[in-house]
């Protein structure tokens, strides 16, 4: 059902040289494996690869498959660019749609490290472009503020989100909501190299939408010293509203490639 080429082309994204050993499981990405993220970037001239797979079901006897290849470069010291290039397979009672759900860009600067009286803070932009069959019909740019806390094994994120651009049909995957926000806690274990993650978070999808609540539960685990998988379970909780189930299974990679990392910095 998914596109052999595209992901024969995100596999090969993993292949490049890795960087020494690191913990990148503590990192939350985006959605990897649950909305709410840390705010840190990916280390100084660094890239980062992902490609995760998402199987959601929601109301109407609907399914949604996506593959979302992500590749991330540390292009400043603490910041981080990227891109995203969804896929999708809708499954519903009109058939199966499959194409591109846009092209989304991104940015993120940490501007304070965590501190003894402040958080690690961060902003992040987002741009959602309407590229393929999947894609809806409207480009969006997305503001996120992020907060950071740690408290021994612990932390605890905060993230809220607001989007601009006009409203309309919405992309089948990573599409950029109205506005969200939302909370998690994460544990460490660092004998097992294993970070286990809970959220919750509201979110609109477009002005005068219904209003969704949703948790989901997630874990990254240190595969390699440079590769992390990671799984996440997200559930609705408020009656019809929001995904029946949803559940995430991905690869993060870290790697660098020669001349274009002259030095590192820790994350």
């Amino acid at each position: 059902m998914l596109n052999p080429t595209l992901l024969a082309s995100s596999l090969l994204l993993l292949a490049a040289a890795p960087l020494a050993a690191q913990i990148d499981y503590r990192n939350l990405d985006d959605d990897r494996p649950t909305r709410v993220e840390d705010a840190y970037p990916v280390e100084h001239f660094a890239f980062e690869a992902l490609l995760p797979y998402r199987v959601e079901r929601e109301s109407g006897s609907v399914t949604i498959h996506s593959v979302v290849p992500e590749l991330s470069y540390g292009l400043l010291r603490n910041s981080q660019i990227g891109f995203k290039l969804p896929f999708a397979v809708v499954d519903g009672p009109g058939g199966t749609r499959t194409g591109l759900s846009g092209l989304l860009a991104f940015a993120l600067y940490n501007f304070n490290t965590e501190s003894h009286s402040l958080p690690a803070l961060s902003l992040r932009v987002d741009g959602a472009f309407p590229i393929g069959a999947l894609t809806g019909d409207k480009t969006r740019i997305a503001f996120k503020a992020i907060a950071t806390r740690s408290f021994g094994k612990n932390r605890v994120h905060l993230n809220g989100a607001y989007a601009v651009g006009a409203d309309g049909a919405s992309a089948a995957a990573e599409g950029l909501p109205r506005w969200w926000a939302g909370a998690a806690i994460d544990r460490t274990l660092f004998r097992q190299s294993t970070l286990l993650v809970g959220e919750v978070y509201l979110l609109q999808a477009e002005h005068g939408a219904p209003t969704q609540l949703n948790a989901s539960l997630g874990m990254r685990y240190q595969w390699t010293p440079t590769t992390v998988f990671d799984l996440g379970l997200s559930r609705r909780l408020k009656a019809g509203v929001g995904p029946d189930i949803a559940v995430t299974v991905g690869l993060s990679h870290a790697f660098a490639i020669p001349g274009l990392m002259p030095g590192r910095s820790s994350r």
